[in-house]
């Protein structure tokens, strides 16, 4: 408030109402979390963890906040309130890794069996399901894959970047020959396997737009379902190798590595 009457005698520009409550707004919710979630009821016993941990509460929020806390405690330090500034050493940038949702077991076994063996499910939400459950395959690879990049006698199809042919294993290549046959009903001349009533007259992939909702009946994304494929493969594989099989740089599946060990990987206990 003393720098909103300062900047106005100054004739520079004061911070907005709006400014001030959103950074009230900010230490409310963090004098709640520390309390709630933290037991802490002193602001001389905060540090560098409690805040980090309120800062991955919102992680798109995260340099707003910390502007604000740093902020904070910079004048409760002045003040005598707290001895050390518990956000000095903490950045804007948010720390890499992977913090996407993935698919449990169960769910991904009802999908499959969903994809595979329920004849009603589009055949296009089939194949783009199954490829990301089993394959990885990402919508842009389902997207634009065409019918000369599927090898009939070897079972393999050329997916996106992907430096090998990716062999199919019979489910997939079932619901692969379900899909073409669905397109085989449309009688066009567009390359792409994925058809739809839009793109059947000419040669381009369907739309992204229409990729966005393939899975929409089944509930969950297609980058959901392909992140649990690729946490799956990094975790127990060498990421260097996923990277090479995937035609990805290899600090792109970097960022899928759990910060974890399984229990069943440690030693026992003595």
């Amino acid at each position: 408030m003393r720098a909103q009457d300062r900047a106005r005698r100054a004739g520079t520009r004061p911070r907005s109402h709006h400014t001030l409550e959103t950074a009230l707004g900010i230490l409310r919710d963090l004098a709640r979390f520390l309390t709630e979630h933290r037991g802490r009821d002193d602001w001389a016993v905060v540090d560098v963890h409690d805040i980090e941990a309120f800062l991955v509460t919102l992680p798109k929020a995260r340099q707003r906040r910390l502007v604000v806390l740093r902020q904070f405690f910079r004048f409760a330090r002045s003040q005598h309130i707290v001895l050390v500034d518990p956000s000095r050493g903490l950045t804007a940038k948010e720390p890499g890794g992977f913090r996407g949702r993935t698919l449990t077991l169960d769910q991904q076994r009802d999908l499959f069996h969903r994809w595979t063996g329920d004849d009603h499910v589009h055949p296009h939400e089939a194949m783009l399901g199954i490829l990301a459950l089993l394959h990885g395959a990402s919508s842009a690879e389902v997207r634009m894959l065409q019918i000369t990049d599927i090898d009939p006698l070897a079972q393999t199809v050329r997916l996106g970047k992907r430096p090998h042919p990716v062999p199919l294993d019979p489910a997939s290549w079932a619901v692969l020959q379900r899909c073409l046959a669905h397109r085989a009903a449309w009688t066009t001349a567009n390359p792409h396997v994925m058809v739809t009533k839009g793109t059947k007259a000419g040669r381009g992939p369907a739309s992204t737009a229409y990729l966005s909702h393939v899975l929409d009946e089944c509930g969950y994304p297609a980058r959901m379902i392909r992140s649990t494929r690729l946490v799956y493969l990094v975790n127990t594989m060498d990421p260097k190798l996923v990277a090479a099989a995937f035609g990805m740089d290899p600090e792109a599946t970097m960022i899928y590595l759990a910060d974890h060990v399984e229990a069943g990987r440690l030693p026992a206990n003595r």
